[in-house]
């Protein structure tokens, strides 16, 4: 079983429950329709890692950073800096297809995810932000969402369990876009503008 960090402690998600398009202006950056209800998919426990692996086999994939929540007893009980990574040209071919978006989203190591840290605070006040070999990429708050986090676990609960350990990612701001072996990302999860979790990655 692959797993995440809490403040030292070894945390093994049974999955990671992702909503899709819940940001705005991410929709509009990839030509995408605003649902009409919310977009879920599951990662399984295979995709989760700590580390930034290229996918072998492919000539490019995507970033999607997103705020990530630890959940315990049903409820958020941590937080942590989360990548959705992405094989969007085979998103599209399946989405054209109406089919199933597992084999670009599920593959293994496709949710990568920093150190998490305990966190009962307010919600609203979160912020993610995504900087590339020092460049800024992606920047969003919980105020940008179309969904906020407590009616995505609600909504979530309708037709599934939160096992303890379960990671829920949030969504992605705009600046998604393609990454390279030997790049260098910085993630930092900020709440009420001061940094709460911050991590670096190296893609291999």
């Amino acid at each position: 079983m692959k797993n995440i960090d809490l403040q030292g402690q070894d945390i093994f998600p049974s999955k990671v429950v992702c909503i899709g398009r819940n940001y705005t202006e991410h929709i509009a950056e990839l030509n995408n329709d605003t649902p009409d209800e919310m977009v879920f998919f599951i990662k399984p426990n295979s995709s989760v890692s700590q580390e930034l692996i290229f996918p072998q086999g492919h000539e490019s994939c995507h970033y999607e950073a997103e705020i990530s929540f630890l959940m315990e007893e049903g409820k958020i009980s941590a937080v942590g800096f989360g990548l959705d990574l992405t094989l969007r040209e085979v998103q599209s071919k399946l989405k054209k297809k109406g089919l199933p978006w597992e084999r670009a989203k599920a593959f293994d190591n496709s949710a990568v995810f920093s150190k998490f840290v305990s966190f009962n605070d307010d919600i609203s006040k979160l912020e993610v932000e995504l900087y590339i070999n020092d460049e800024l990429k992606q920047k969003g708050d919980v105020s940008l969402m179309i969904n906020k986090p407590s009616e995505i676990i609600d909504d979530a609960k309708s037709f599934l369990s939160f096992e303890d350990g379960d990671i829920l990612m949030t969504g992605t701001p705009k600046g998604v876009g393609k990454f390279n072996i030997g790049d260098e990302f910085l993630g930092k999860i900020l709440y009420d503008g001061k940094v709460l979790v911050e991590e670096k990655f190296k893609a291999i």
